[in-house]
Formats: C-alpha cells, structure tokens, sequence
C-alpha cells in the first residue's frame, strides 16, 4: 500500500466500481479501497434506469446485469387480507430505436456490486477490502498529487482521489466541504431483506396506511410494501414508522411488525438477511471538487431513494469522471478539462434531488423523467452546436441508439473512444489522424430520423460533444480541432 497510484477511489460501491472499470479500460492505474471487510450485502438500490442500463452496455456488464435480475412486478394492494386492487408502480413505456431500454429493471444492490467487481478484476482493476481513509492531505507546493493515510497506518500517493464514500463520506469531511439540504420525511424507514411465505412472487405487495385509501405511494406512518427481489428467493420489506420511533431490525421485530401490518403470521418471516434504518433526506455538497479531489456519489449528493435515482446519478457521475481523468493521465488533454465535472454534474445532481424528493412526496410519477433519458449538458462549457437550425439532436444531448448502414450505433459507441457520426454528410479529413490512431471511430451512412442530417461527435460518455452541418459550419471549431482540445488527435 506504499506504491503511488494514478487515482486512488475511496469506496466500492456502485460508483467506485464503475469508474474503476472505466480507468482500467483506459489503462489508467486506480486503485478502489473499501474500509469494509467486503461488498454491500443488501438490496437497498434495486432500480437500474434506463440511462444506466446503457451505461452498462458500454462498460460490458450489461449481459450479466439483465441476467441477474427482471422487471418490476404489479403492485398489489391488500386491505384486511384481501387483494383490492392493482397498481402500476411506474407509466408504462414501450422500447424505441432510439431508446432500447425501456424501463427500470430490478437487481439488488448486492448484486450490481458483485457484476461489477467482477469486471474490474477481469479488465486487471483492483479492489482493496479493510482500507479505512483516516486522512487526507494535498500537495501544497508542488501541486502533483495527494496523500493518504489508512486506519492502519498505511500511507499512498495519488496523482488523484476520489471520494465515493457515501452520504456519510470521511473524504469529504477530511476536505471541510459542506452539504446543504433538507429532511424529505422525518420518519424514519426501515428496509430489508427477508425470507417470506405466504406471498406471490408475481407482485409488489402494498399494505397502505389503516387510515388512508388509495395505493399507498406516500402519507400515513403505517405504510408497508413487500417486494419480490428478482433473480433471488428474497424480498425487500420497506416499511415507515411514526417519527421519533426507533425501528427494531432483529428477526423478532420484523416478525412482529409484518403481522401488525398484514394478514401474514409472524413465523411467515423465515429469515431476515439483511436489515436497515434511514430517515429520508435529500443534501448535495457545496463542491464536487477541493484541489485532486473529486467528490462522487452519495458523497456529493443524497437523495430520497424513491424513483431509484440515487444510485443511478451517482454510476452515472462516475461515468462523466471516468473519461475527463483518462483523457489528462493518458492523452495529454488539459488539466482544466476536470473542472467541467462539477460545472456538468453539480446541475444535474440538484435537478435530480428535486425529482426524487417530489417522487417520495407523491407530487411526481416515476415516468419519462425517472428514466433519466432526457438528461443533457446543452449549456455546459465543453458542449458546441454550430449549426443555426438543429435537429432533434443537439450538441450536449444523449446520442440516441439507430442502425446506420447496417451498424447499431451502441455496438459503435461502446469502448473508451470517441464516435463521429457522419449522417448524410462527408467526413472532414483533419479527423483522420484520430480515426487512424483508434482515438475516433467513425460511422458513416444515410440519416435517421432519430438524429437528423449533420456531423455529431460523440463523447465517451454517449453525449453529443460537437455538432455541425459540415466541418466547418463557421460557428465554432470543426470536429478535428474540437477533439484536439482533449488529445484524441494522438489517440
């Protein structure tokens, strides 16, 4: 634990697994440390949106993930042992050329860790288990990188760290950075994993609260819903109490809370596997960056973990990180290329704590927006449309799935490089170098009506960077000088 590394990534998590398959894709050396003896073993994040299912396509774990896991049952609504009716946890949506993936698909949270743990290792990655940070220290003088310390007495060198390290974050304590926030639900909530009998597999089990009517989707401090966790024999048991009220997590509590609020008996709870407590609240840091240091995750945000955006917008930080830090280990790009983490993903984050804290308040549907699709960066820094009139896709949006001359353009998009759709348009030529190095790949063919005519080029990210009507639309740079600014020309 001596040797110095290019990022160290405090957590391993959802969010620290991801950018660490990401940075060893792109021969970058990171090293994940995990002050636990192992993964997360519950379920909490079960909800993989569409957005990051296409994320997981890029990073191959895709396969493993839709094997692991299913789509969300029916809700069903119980009132005093008998079945009143249905209810669709989220609108309906139907799969598009352009949006493959529909709607969320459940895997608990064990278990996406698990896939992706597995990919690190296979792409060479690494994680270290019982490395608790206890300290943090940056370069004052020379400004190379960042020292830290382990409960153990460890030291490492990074060139960076990232702290992935949840809401609770020792890195972000270490770096004084604030959060600013608010309590979305005093009342506190339990959440488990349990073996059940007595209940169907094919549905969520809702027991709303004896004093409301309707489906359950918030108010009333009784509320209880029991979910079947595809691809296990578990379910997760979610359950909300008076405020000031400690809940008891142990077999006996649980048992006893299941037959206060069900028909069920308390030996139907066999088993409770995992068990936790949380009081809703929904916070985002106050920076995403102090020096070497990039908060990431629940680290930088918290969010009320109904309409599963959580997890999502933090695999999904980690995503936009991962590239910017390749590009300045590996290509040579600019060190100020990584101040547009925070100026693209600090909006995002605040965007998103609103949408789940209205989703928990019941003034939201988990919908288009919970699907996290329409995200883009249109006004960020890095983001240039020189064209006067745009089509439906504009520099800054996610770049839509098509087939383009008999290519898929996800199976295009998918590795570490950056994609030049060419769509009823020639190829400049001062692309050629990067296309040539393996920096760019390039697909041309006829428009779909999904883009548009034009030249869109692709970040490693899936977003539109650059778009134009031709290489040189006399608005802003053409794509070969675009892709210069973050050394794509060298490959």
């Amino acid at each position: 634990m001596t040797d110095d590394v290019d990022v160290l990534i405090v957590g391993a998590g959802p969010t620290g697994l991801t950018l660490g398959i990401d940075l060893a894709r792109r021969g970058v050396d990171a090293l994940v440390v995990e002050r636990a003896g192992g993964l997360f073993p519950g379920s909490r994040g079960k909800g993989i949106q569409p957005r990051t299912m296409e994320v997981f396509d890029d990073l191959g774990v895709l396969g493993a993930i839709r094997a692991a896991g299913g789509g969300y049952p029916v809700g069903m609504v119980w009132r005093d042992g008998r079945r009143v009716g249905e209810h669709r946890m989220f609108d309906p949506a139907e799969p598009t050329d352009d949006a493959p993936y529909d709607e969320p698909w459940m895997v608990p949270q064990w278990r996406t860790q698990e896939i992706l743990a597995a990919r690190l290792e296979e792409l060479g990655g690494r994680v270290a288990f019982g490395r608790e940070v206890v300290g943090l220290e940056q370069d004052v003088a020379a400004d190379e990188g960042v020292t830290v310390r382990f409960a153990d007495g460890g030291v490492l060198r990074a060139r960076y760290a990232v702290a992935a390290d949840g809401g609770r974050s020792a890195v972000r304590r270490a770096l004084g950075i604030g959060m600013t926030g608010e309590t979305v639900d005093p009342c506190p909530t339990l959440v488990a994993d349990v073996r059940i009998t007595g209940l169907d597999r094919d549905n969520w089990h809702i027991f709303p609260p004896r004093e409301h009517g309707g489906d359950g989707e918030s108010g009333g401090e009784d509320l209880m819903a029991i979910c079947p966790l595809a691809g296990t024999e578990d379910f997760q048991l979610v359950a909300r109490f008076p405020e000031g009220t400690t809940p008891d997590l142990t077999l006996d509590g649980v048992r006893k809370l299941v037959a206060a609020r069900s028909h069920l008996a308390p030996e139907d709870v066999t088993e409770v596997r995992w068990a936790s407590d949380f009081r809703p609240r929904a916070a985002l840091a106050d920076r995403f960056r102090a020096g070497r240091v990039f908060l990431a995750g629940d680290a930088a945000h918290v969010h009320s973990p109904a309409g599963g955006q959580g997890l999502n917008t933090s695999v999904q930080d980690a995503y936009n990180l991962g590239w910017k830090l390749g590009a300045v280990l590996r290509d040579g790009a600019p060190a100020a290329l990584l101040d547009t983490y925070e100026e693209e993903r600090r909006p995002i984050a605040a965007a998103v704590l609103g949408l789940s804290t209205g989703v928990h308040r019941g003034e939201v549907r988990r919908g288009g927006a919970t699907r996290q699709l329409g995200l883009n960066y249109r006004d960020a820094s890095l983001t240039e449309e020189t064209r006067t009139h745009p089509g439906p896709v504009r520099a800054g949006d996610r770049a839509p799935d098509a087939t383009v001359d008999g290519v898929r353009l996800f199976d295009a998009f998918r590795g570490p490089h950056w994609t030049l759709l060419a769509l009823g348009a020639e190829v400049p030529e001062e692309t050629g170098a990067a296309e040539a190095a393996g920096a760019v790949r390039v697909v041309r063919g006829p428009v779909p009506e999904a883009y548009g005519a034009g030249l869109f080029l692709v970040r490693p990210d899936g977003y539109v960077g650059w778009a134009g009507g031709s290489a040189a639309a006399g608005l802003g740079s053409g794509p070969g000088e675009y892709l210069a600014r973050f050394g794509a020309r060298q490959g």
